[in-house]
């Protein structure tokens, strides 16, 4: 399977952080740091790779996303 690189977003959620690919259907991951978040998304990602290997799918391209930033 070729090689491709992902837009990541590490965000608050609640009371935890939230880190997901906005490209690859149900790919995200909670923690109590970002850091965290973007470990556990690590593992939901090798998941989704190998579910997408077996069934002998492509993985989706990645998708521009645009981010804006508010003031508090």
């Amino acid at each position: 399977m070729e090689k491709i690189n992902y837009t990541i977003i590490i965000e608050p959620d609640e009371d935890e952080w939230l880190a997901y690919i906005p490209a690859v259907p149900g790919c995200y991951a909670p923690g109590d740091t970002p850091e965290e978040a973007l470990q556990e998304l690590d593992i939901v990602f090798e998941m989704i790779v190998e579910e997408y290997t077996d069934e002998g799918r492509p993985l989706p391209p990645d998708i521009e996303v645009e981010v804006s930033a508010s003031k508090s």
